[in-house]
């Protein structure tokens, strides 16, 4: 694919819109960095690493706001930080190895299934503290995160949240804040490895992570105001859309 001006300006509002959503559901933007790159004819591989790339900056802008709101703890962040970081690094080795068609269609299975377990945070549930336990929970929920972003070039925030709603009973808000954070880790420490060995395509993901990180910026500075029954709900539809596409692309591809 050969970049030029004109070729990189209809992605600008593209790379905005992620940002936004970035910014308010606590995803890398991975989830639609990587449709678009394919639909631009990028190979599924270096579509995913590019899409790696760009999830940096987008995730950083976010990380910023919620860092000067005063409302990411830092021990959780750390823990889940700490999982996240170690398996994107690992699994990030591994991704070359898969077939196009099987990365795509482990997406789809993976979307559909966050769609259908994504849910508010129990009712009665107790508030939730940094205890220990909580913090190795945080940490096993960033290694699977991690994972993801490694093996498919996703940021893996619609893995987390879920995981960090039904399982650790964590109020939505602070869920989204935590996934920004051990995104962005877990995003920065694959990052290096897709550059070193021709995967990620650099300038393409500058253009779309540098647009995105404005928009996550903004959305995250105003977490607080969007219901958690909005939240919940843009996320389980993202989350099916992106299944369905990505299914789309698998089969067409095996078919091919």
């Amino acid at each position: 694919m050969q970049l030029t001006l004109w070729s990189l300006l209809p992605l600008l509002p593209l790379g905005l819109l992620a940002g936004l959503l970035s910014g308010l559901l606590g995803i890398g933007g991975g989830l639609l960095f990587s449709p678009l790159l394919l639909a631009l004819g990028l190979a599924p591989h270096q579509a995913l690493a590019t899409s790696t790339l760009a999830i940096v900056p987008t995730t950083l802008g976010g990380t910023c706001a919620h860092l000067r709101s005063g409302q990411l703890p830092w021990r959780a962040g750390l823990a889940i930080g700490l999982g996240a970081g170690a398996a994107g690094l690992l699994f990030s080795q591994w991704g070359r190895v898969w077939s196009g068609q099987w990365m795509l269609a482990l997406q789809a299975a993976m979307y559909l299934v966050l769609a259908l377990v994504m849910g508010p945070q129990a009712q009665g549930a107790p508030a939730w503290r940094e205890t220990p336990r909580l913090l190795v929970s945080l940490a096993a929920v960033g290694l699977v995160a991690g994972a993801s972003t490694g093996l498919l070039g996703l940021g893996g925030g619609l893995l987390m949240v879920p995981l960090m709603v039904r399982l650790l009973q964590m109020p939505v808000h602070q869920a989204i804040r935590l996934s920004t954070l051990a995104v962005l880790v877990s995003a920065a420490v694959a990052a290096p490895v897709f550059v070193a060995d021709g995967r990620g395509l650099w300038p393409l993901a500058l253009v779309l992570g540098g647009t995105a990180a404005a928009g996550a910026q903004w959305s995250a500075a105003r977490l607080n105001r969007v219901s958690e029954r909005l939240l919940v709900w843009l996320v389980r539809s993202m989350a099916l859309l992106l299944a369905l596409d990505s299914l789309r692309r698998a089969v067409a591809m095996a078919l091919a």
